[in-house]
């Protein structure tokens, strides 16, 4: 015999008399009776149709104060559905602004009807969150904006303290870390990083020679976009492109770790996770940014080169023109500009993923946070360093 067969019969037990019997007395006094075995078995059958009944019943009271009285006198038996029945006709009694009462309930059935407390423990009255004030949304945004700046300078100084303690004990590197970080950062990043430079020396290429062939300048354009991409946008790029990528890689995968305990792990086996986690990463970003942007500067260059062709500027007038403007001295002014970013990447991807807080959504928020913090200081850190090359002329 199956199962479905075994309690087949108990659910159709008695269909022509009902466990629960509504029972209307006038129109502001109504009963419900119940009588014998009262289960999930038998109340299958007469749960919604006494709902049914009583919420017409509520409608047409509705503001008169309706009496309902639960009737348990003539029950045999009671279960843990039978008191699931009570307290959804009473939250509904409750609920229109009538009153409710159960009598004739055996004694022994007491003691369980008060665990339950139905209304206040089942259905709690909603809690309205009180609108914050402008000053007061104000105070907690500078609040938090200073707390995270607090974060970030003690993380800054720790984080030099270890990189200078690498480079003192450098056998203690974990530098298989350091490899895996530089070929993720680095080789993988290759494709898209010469993608968007090659477009880019293109756009430039195209948007300066319109505006220079109406001065018959044509030829000031190879120099004019490759000294802008040597010291400006080829950093730049490059770093915006790994702050989208690797940043965020850093900061989830550092996030899972955090939600997962294993960095508290290390705390607790006497591990640095600044030492162990985040150093090999920031020595890779040091690495791999200024290769990336050597490449990013040699591609946008080249794309350059071909576009000023459809202008009728040969290639040994764009390379003897570039070679008149561009000097080494540039060329090392964005090489030092991207390590900077790459030490900000790095930094700022692993810092965010260490801040990780609890739950699914937790690693996704550090992720957009490493995003969005890594960029902010990109163009801060770019901004004090035109301010420096323009005093010191690097």
């Amino acid at each position: 015999m199956s199962v479905s067969q075994a309690i087949s019969p108990k659910a159709t037990a008695n269909p022509d008399s009902p466990v629960a019997e509504w029972i209307l007395l006038d129109s502001l006094n109504a009963k419900v009776a119940l009588k014998g075995k009262v289960n999930v078995y038998t109340l299958a059958h007469t749960w919604t149709q006494v709902r049914e009944q009583q919420d017409a019943w509520l409608l047409q009271s509705k503001g008169k104060n309706p009496i309902l009285t639960f009737d348990a006198s003539e029950v045999t038996s009671l279960d843990g559905s039978g008191f699931a029945f009570l307290i959804d006709v009473e939250e509904a009694q409750k609920t229109a602004g009538g009153q409710f009462a159960v009598t004739g309930l055996d004694p022994r059935y007491e003691p369980l009807l008060k665990e339950f407390d139905p209304i206040a423990n089942l259905f709690p009255a909603p809690v309205v969150k009180p609108k914050r004030s402008f000053v007061v949304s104000t105070g907690m945004a500078t609040q938090n904006f200073l707390d995270d700046a607090a974060g970030l300078i003690s993380f800054t100084g720790h984080l030099s303290a270890d990189l200078f303690w690498s480079l003192r004990n450098p056998a203690h590197v974990r530098w298989g870390d350091f490899v895996n970080a530089a070929v993720q950062a680095g080789i993988a990043a290759l494709p898209i990083v010469g993608l968007v430079a090659f477009l880019i020396g293109v756009i430039l290429s195209f948007q300066s020679a319109i505006g220079m062939q109406q001065f018959g300048a044509i030829s000031f354009v190879g120099p004019l976009v490759s000294l802008g991409i040597f010291r400006e946008l080829g950093p730049l790029i490059t770093a915006i492109l790994l702050a989208g990528r690797s940043s965020a890689a850093f900061a989830a995968e550092i996030g899972t770790m955090t939600v997962n305990n294993e960095v508290d792990a290390l705390v607790t086996g006497g591990l640095s996770p600044i030492r162990f986690l985040i150093v090999p990463r920031v020595l890779a970003g040091i690495l791999v940014t200024p290769i990336l942007t050597l490449f990013a500067d040699i591609v946008s260059v080249f794309s350059s080169a071909l576009t000023l062709i459809i202008y009728g500027v040969p290639m040994v007038n764009f390379y003897n023109g570039m070679v008149q403007v561009v000097a080494i001295e540039d060329v090392m002014s964005g090489l030092v500009k991207a390590t900077l970013f790459g030490v900000v990447v790095s930094a700022v991807g692993c810092l965010r993923g260490m801040q990780t807080g609890t739950g699914a959504a937790a690693v996704g928020i550090s992720a957009t946070r490493a995003v969005v913090s890594s960029i902010v200081l990109i163009v801060l850190v770019d901004g004090i360093f035109a301010f420096i090359s323009y005093k010191t002329g690097f």
